[in-house]
């Protein structure tokens, strides 16, 4: 059987590119290709920034409430295709469909209709200094780049589009080459939905095209998702032509769980932060530190539920709430982690596994694997992993828990489970992370600003503050009185 082969989406339609060059997308739980993408060569890339260019024009020159209007019009289309776009992303992803279906086309229209009603209501400011006066005006910044990863496509699609797009800019978006079919649906449904013709355009590949984003003069911002080191050559390159940047990267974060914690909560986040999409998130706590007195408590149902409670297999039965890995390379690159702390001595409590479930034996799945007896020098406590593999750690002072739990280059995200409303708060604030959760973990809505500290990150994604990432201030003079001059 033929499978489809998609173009690139520049101004409003799919266009051919003239190098012939596809990449193959495979289904990560069978391991069948379903279907190749055409890359976006130099000719494609071209019609693109002139695509942006008449798109800005356009789109900027419109009121915000008129701007407003039509993304709400695509965040009506986005929840009426719930299940067709979820479906997409469970194909692309190897994610279960219990989770696509309710979280990853929902949280992405969330946040452009949380974007579409701030749009209106960017103002600037004005000040009378002496009998003259000046006043500043909120402009776009023009065409702006995102880059997306494979994790998240639509749902990262949607939080880089929404803000860019509700400020007056045209975005060019590249998905990951993993997962590239949600971006172009969403282009599709702007469309639809009466975004002009070139304001959001979807362009295809890997490295290289990523490269020309970040480096080309006509892109004044670039908003990157993914690796850390990654993300360091996208600000290098970026830095080239002075862009701005936004940077949601990689993190190695903390959860806390006091002894007066409830513990079967303190598992549920546990759990939900390592094996939500198969542990394929870049928040997840992956280093849990659990306080001395509730430990044997704590590690007896973690094992009991990651036993009895997890089912792995085809991400399309609604049952099933343990997808696939990405790829065959990552599959390999996260048992060559465990591999790694099995050899460092870390006890491995349950899982270590690649699994082969009868509805899907040619997936790329990993058991849900939990080690204790960990370090904190430990490669598994030290390296993003990016699977299902949590670490398990002992404490018994609080001052000591919060220097392990900072002590790491990175400082995306961190949890605290404790009853304690003045120890909640007391901690929380000394955990040097940009995404904090207190007796709950892994929510992010459309209006908490979403970003990192340290190595994780630079600027913020979602809330208010994200809005001003994408305009830049203009002031303006007014004089009203003659010019003094010596001349």
């Amino acid at each position: 059987m033929t499978t489809p082969v998609y173009q690139n989406f520049i101004n409003g339609h799919f266009l051919k590119n003239q190098s012939g060059e596809t990449f193959a997308v495979k289904n990560p739980a069978t391991d069948e290709v379903i279907y190749h993408v055409e890359v976006a060569d130099a000719f494609v890339q071209n019609a693109a920034i002139e695509s942006a260019k008449q798109g800005f024009a356009t789109w900027s020159a419109m009121t915000p409430i008129e701007r407003s209007r039509i993304l709400l019009k695509a965040v009506e289309l986005l929840r009426a295709r719930n299940d067709e776009l979820a479906k997409i992303e469970v194909l692309d992803t190897g994610k279960p469909w219990q989770e696509a279906e309710c979280v990853d086309v929902q949280t992405g229209a969330d946040v452009i209709e949380y974007f579409a009603g701030l749009a209106p209501a960017q103002v600037g400011q004005q000040q009378m200094v002496g009998e003259d006066f000046y006043y500043t005006r909120k402009e776009p910044l023009g065409i702006c780049a995102g880059i997306g990863a494979w994790n998240y496509p639509l749902q990262i699609a949607c939080w880089k589009s929404g803000p860019a797009l509700a400020a007056g800019n045209a975005l060019i978006f590249k998905p990951s080459e993993e997962t590239p079919l949600g971006a172009i649906k969403l282009a599709e449904i702007f469309i639809e939905a009466g975004v002009p013709a070139g304001v959001f355009n979807v362009v295809q590949g890997a490295a290289e095209v990523g490269q020309w984003l970040t480096q080309s003069d006509d892109i004044e911002k670039v908003s990157f998702t993914g690796e850390v080191d990654t993300g360091k050559k996208v600000v290098a390159s970026a830095a080239g032509s002075l862009k701005d940047v936004t940077m949601e990267l990689g993190g190695k974060s903390p959860l806390l769980v006091f002894d007066d914690a409830d513990i079967s909560q303190a598992v549920s986040a546990a759990m939900l932060g390592n094996f939500y999409t198969q542990g394929e998130i870049c928040t997840n706590c992956t280093r849990i530190y659990v306080h001395k007195n509730v430990y044997q408590q704590f590690i007896d149902e973690l094992k009991t539920r990651t036993e009895q409670n997890i089912i792995a297999g085809d991400p399309m039965n609604p049952e099933v709430n343990l997808g696939a890995l990405i790829s065959k390379n990552h599959h390999d690159l996260v048992m060559g982690y465990i591999d790694k702390g099995i050899s460092e001595g870390a006890t491995l409590l349950t899982g270590g596994k690649a699994l082969k479930p009868d509805s899907a034996p040619n997936g790329y799945f990993v058991a849900p694997t939990v080690f204790t007896d960990c370090t904190d020098d430990m490669t598994i406590v030290k390296e993003e992993i990016f699977g299902p593999v949590m670490s398990v750690l002992v404490f018994d002072d609080e001052d000591d828990a919060i220097r392990r739990a900072n002590d790491t280059h990175l400082g995306l995200a961190a949890g605290v489970f404790t009853k304690d409303i003045k120890r909640a708060h007391r901690v929380i604030h000394q955990l040097q992370a940009g995404i904090c959760w207190i007796n709950s973990y892994g929510n992010s809505p459309a209006e908490m600003p979403v970003g990192g500290y340290k190595q994780s990150g630079i600027g913020r994604e979602n809330g208010i503050e994200t809005l001003d990432h994408y305009t830049q201030t203009k002031s303006i003079y007014v004089g009203m009185t003659d010019i003094e001059s010596p001349f």
